[in-house]
């Protein structure tokens, strides 16, 4: 020990550093620690984006953190931690309890943190983290830099500057955290005894209870949300809210038990925490002190995933298998968004597995086994080997081809875990007289009731064939392109691709109506494909992929192109994609005739002298 050490502090550390680590007492020296390390490649510098740096409000302070403060400095400026400053700038100091007891100075850089360049390194997922400890029984903790990149996730993770040593048995944990303390003295790094726990069946990390049974909460933060008291405002609702959610996957049904109160959330709704608001924050404080133990996820162990899809909502459980029985991983739910409250069932039924494979991705691609999907709907199972998709199951298999595993069928009754995640209450659609501009998805007008008789609710086909039937059969005959074929057919002999209608007679090519060279009757058949109440005015390609389910005739493609285009209604009513027409500008006064001229043609007359139409011409003078 260095003779400046004191007593006190020898005797914490002998206290907390079991034997075995006692050779590595250097480590935790607080005198050496308070000296300046040497230069190292990352030394720090903050840089600006060439801004001036803000300059802070002084808080005001008690007198124990005035007294905190002068010791701090006093202190800091011996060690030649800190310096007088003559700065342009400064930031504020305040003061957080420690856990130990005692004052921790803090300064407010978050006005100067806005104006710095920002160093991206990357942080690990807290979830992600936690989920490594799998099979460990013995524990560590430590506060240190980050300067194991060669232990990370065999028997350290480290958050920040906080460090966690797992191993499996008593021998290998003293091997994992000696390796740990010659790593620290190596790099003349030093750590506070007070702040360190060694050989624990259990520890508290990242505001975790972690054990080598699973994942429970920090039982200080539960005692912390049950002496939480009834917020007074949105302000408080939303502080109480967001410590709660750092626990909810160990909540079943969370999203259930805080309707009320995130109601009150909402952007125009007054704040009254009125008796169902009161009830759900009891309910919500009484539910953490039962919460399940979630289990490490093994991926030598079997794996199981619950799912389950409402009207509304979603919700699966993820489950693995041990010889003690099954035991819960992770809890989800979730709402459907507005433009998934129209799937069919079906497709309700597999986003849910989707979104439940989506969700535990790296869990699921980290087994070394097939695991099974659980659902109630039981066409599922095929879905897999199906041959025909729409778009979006398209996307939907190209993603779950990425993972290893069956789906199962498993009736409703079976499955009440999940359902009862699916099926909160709070997700169904609102009831009362103003039912359907709460609920407008569930609503869509398709045609105007005045807009069709009763007599034309008959399929467009019978009602085609029915009018136009004569006239195809007789103009089809006498059309100069078709005479030949037909009087092949006629004499029973074969034609390539054509065939008769043996009851009225028709053309058929590949089982295709021929429609003769008639612009009428082509134009008849459009007009019905196209403008009734029942086509709805479909885009050129849905037009023409109706009409040639039953017809064809030669350049068809160009002629439904060009009248759709030109089609009235549906130019009135598509969306407007060029810039806005300019104002109208008035035409000129003439001062004498012959200097403008209009014409037009009046067409569609009766034959006269083989002429149906009329040029006309005016002098806009007159």
């Amino acid at each position: 020990w260095d003779e400046e050490e004191e007593p006190e502090e020898i005797e914490t550390v002998l206290k907390v550093v079991p034997p075995v680590y006692h050779k590595y007492l250097d480590v935790f020296s607080k005198v050496k620690a308070e000296k300046l390390p040497p230069h190292r490649a990352c030394d720090h510098h903050i840089k600006l984006e060439g801004l001036l740096p803000p300059i802070g409000v002084i808080y005001s302070l008690s007198n124990q953190e005035s007294e905190t403060l002068r010791a701090y400095i006093s202190e800091n400026v011996e060690k030649c931690f800190i310096r007088p400053s003559s700065s342009s700038t400064g930031e504020p100091v305040l003061f957080v309890k420690k856990k130990v007891g005692g004052l921790c100075l803090c300064v407010d850089y978050h006005k100067l943190n806005a104006v710095t360049r920002k160093n991206r390194y990357p942080v690990p997922p807290m979830n992600q983290i936690l989920t490594i400890f799998n099979g460990s029984t013995i524990f560590s903790k430590n506060l240190v830099n980050d300067i194991f990149s060669d232990f990370l996730d065999v028997f350290v993770v480290v958050y920040l500057d906080d460090i966690m040593v797992f191993s499996s048995s008593e021998e290998e944990h003293v091997k994992h955290v000696t390796s740990i303390l010659q790593r620290l003295r190596e790099n003349n790094l030093f750590s506070k005894a007070s702040k360190c726990v060694f050989h624990a069946s259990s520890v508290e990390y990242l505001g975790y209870v972690v054990s080598s049974e699973g994942l429970t909460m920090d039982p200080s933060k539960v005692q912390e949300i049950l002496n939480w008291p009834q917020p007074r405002n949105i302000k408080a609702l939303q502080s109480f809210l967001g410590f709660a959610n750092f626990y909810c996957c160990f909540i079943k049904n969370y999203s259930k038990k805080i309707t009320s109160l995130t109601s009150l959330l909402k952007k125009d709704s007054p704040f009254i925490f009125n008796e169902e608001a009161l009830s759900q924050f009891q309910t919500l404080k009484e539910a953490f002190t039962t919460a399940l133990i979630l289990a490490h996820f093994n991926p030598s162990l079997p794996a199981m995933v619950n799912t389950d899809a409402s009207d509304y909502a979603l919700g699966a459980v993820l489950v693995q298998v041990n010889d003690s029985g099954k035991h819960p991983i992770a809890f989800d739910s979730g709402k459907l968004l507005p433009s998934e409250l129209n799937y069919e069932i079906h497709d309700k039924e597999l986003l849910g597995i989707v979104w439940a494979l989506k969700n535990w991705r790296a869990f699921l691609l980290s087994l070394s086994n097939p695991f099974e999907v659980l659902t109630d709907h039981s066409s599922l199972q095929y879905f897999m080997s199906s041959k025909v998709f729409t778009c979006c199951q398209a996307l939907w298999a190209e993603f779950l081809s990425e993972f290893h595993f069956t789906i199962t069928y498993c009736p409703g009754r079976l499955a009440t875990l999940p359902d009862s995640l699916s099926r909160r209450d709070n997700v169904y659609p609102e009831r009362g007289v103003d039912f359907i501009s709460k609920n407008p998805h569930n609503f869509h007008q398709v045609i105007k009731q005045d807009g069709i008789q009763e007599s034309r609710f008959f399929s467009i086909k019978v009602e085609i064939f029915s009018d136009l039937v004569d006239r195809i059969q007789k103009e089809v005959w006498q059309d100069n392109d078709y005479k030949e074929i037909l009087k092949q057919l006629a004499r029973g002999e074969s034609v390539p691709d054509y065939s008769l209608e043996p009851k009225a007679k028709l053309l058929l090519f590949n089982d295709i109506v021929v429609i003769p060279s008639n612009e009428e009757i082509q134009l008849n058949i459009l007009q019905k494909r196209h403008d009734s109440p029942l086509a709805g005015h479909s885009v050129q390609g849905k037009t023409l992929k109706l009409i040639k389910r039953d017809f064809y005739w030669a350049g068809m493609n160009q002629f439904i192109e060009y009248y759709v285009s030109s089609c009235q209604k549906c130019s009135s009513n598509k969306n407007i994609h060029h810039k806005k027409f300019g104002l109208l500008k008035p035409l000129s006064i003439l001062s004498s005739p012959w200097n403008s001229l209009s014409m037009d043609f009046i067409t569609q007359f009766p034959l006269s002298n083989n002429f149906d139409s009329i040029l006309v011409v005016g002098d806009r003078f007159s």
